[in-house]
């Protein structure tokens, strides 16, 4: 049996407590209770008590404001927005996010629970004035995740298809060496 000593074990367990949670084997992680800062990719307008808007679209606003944990760059979160009383309510229902290194991009989709907070930790976003709710798409808020995110990369077929393409040997079917053929402006 191989020992391993103590203070290399503490310091390899370490070592992981400091990798990007998103990082982690081709998954897409957060934590419950984790913050992620987020904005509206177009204005949002609700007129009425009780009304309700599906399927808006927000984006990661990671450097805009403070969160516990960042979204990858090129993400787009569905969400639900009513207006209840003075306030605005969004909850999530999916994301899709691409994350890019070099010429590689992992892609995640899936679904994702979690609702808004103002950056002050109040719930819901404080846009609402006599019944009528204005969700500029500048403004920066929270969502809070109310259960651990956990996505699985998904197949990324371009990646396929570009790894064909970039074969210079003659092999690639999408993009084979040409044949050598006399040039016309020769003859």
């Amino acid at each position: 049996m191989i020992k391993i000593p103590e203070t290399l074990f503490t310091a390899s367990a370490l070592a992981l407590l400091f990798i990007p949670q998103q990082a982690l084997a081709g998954t897409l992680s957060l934590p419950q209770d984790a913050h992620v800062a987020v904005q509206v990719i177009d204005s949002l307008t609700l007129e009425g008590e009780g009304e309700r808007q599906d399927d808006i679209l927000l984006r990661p606003a990671g450097g805009l404001a403070e969160a516990s944990h960042e979204l990858p760059e090129y993400c787009v979160v569905v969400a639900n927005a009513r207006e209840e009383g003075d306030r605005l309510r969004i909850s999530t229902q999916s994301l899709t996010c691409i994350e890019t290194e070099g010429g590689d991009s992992d892609i995640y989709s899936g679904d994702i629970s979690a609702a808004a907070y103002e950056l002050d930790g109040s719930f819901g976003l404080d846009v609402c004035e006599a019944g009528r709710c204005e969700l500029d798409s500048e403004h920066v808020f929270h969502l809070k995740l109310a259960s651990r995110l956990e996505i699985e990369e998904q197949e990324n077929p371009s990646a396929r298809i570009n790894e064909q393409r970039r074969q210079a040997d003659g092999t690639g079917v999408a993009n084979p060496i040409p044949a050598e053929r006399p040039d016309p402006d020769q003859q």
